[in-house]
């Protein structure tokens, strides 16, 4: 079986380095635009400022290759299985994040809150429907 993904976006983000990021989007994560690829702009002229989004996107930088890791950069604790963290190096690294809507321009939404760098290619968007 094999599997293939569309990238429909990218990330815009003050955010250059791995070190630049927290750990979790409510650890001081900045702001940041996803630019939505032309074919997929119709795709978002159904959001609106102020839901919340779960964003898909695919960590370029992460190591395909751990298995085992630490948790939360405490290095002199045992390892972990991959799987049981939040870790963005792991076999297939897709990064999950809870973002807020602020504003929609065109091909672009800016949203609240985002610890992804600045290029990373977005996978996916979904609403989060709040009952």
């Amino acid at each position: 079986m094999e599997a293939t993904l569309k990238l429909i976006g990218r990330v815009h983000s003050p955010l250059k380095t791995l070190a630049d990021c927290p750990l979790q989007e409510s650890e001081g994560a900045p702001g940041a635009s996803l630019e939505i690829f032309p074919e997929f702009v119709e795709g978002i002229k159904d959001i609106n400022p102020g839901i919340d989004l779960l964003l898909f996107t695919w960590f370029h930088k992460a190591d395909r290759t751990v298995i085992k890791c630490v948790s939360r950069n405490n290095f002199n604790s045992p390892k972990w299985g991959v799987f049981s963290t939040r870790s963005p190096d792991r076999p297939n690294p897709i990064g999950l994040h809870k973002v807020k809507v602020v504003s929609i321009m065109n091909d672009r939404i800016t949203v609240f809150a985002l610890e992804a760098l600045d290029g990373t290619p977005i996978l996916d968007i979904k609403p989060i429907w709040n009952p």
